[in-house]
């Protein structure tokens, strides 16, 4: 299965808690932090909630 880098691109702060905690789910603490997830239907949602917050790359 295909994986995607996200790396945290803007801070969480004045976002609601919603998007705060996705964020923490998907690894991301720091702005400038990357991590390599797996690209299942699940942690694509994740992405695309706070897809304004993260820029996505996709790897084979």
């Amino acid at each position: 299965m295909a994986t995607i880098k996200v790396k945290k691109v803007k801070s969480a702060i004045n976002r609601p808690k919603r998007q705060k905690d996705t964020l923490i789910a998907l690894g991301l603490k720091k702005i400038g932090q990357v991590v390599e997830h797996e690209a299942t239907p699940s942690i694509i949602g994740m992405v695309k909630k706070v897809e304004h917050l993260v820029s996505i790359e996709e790897t084979k």
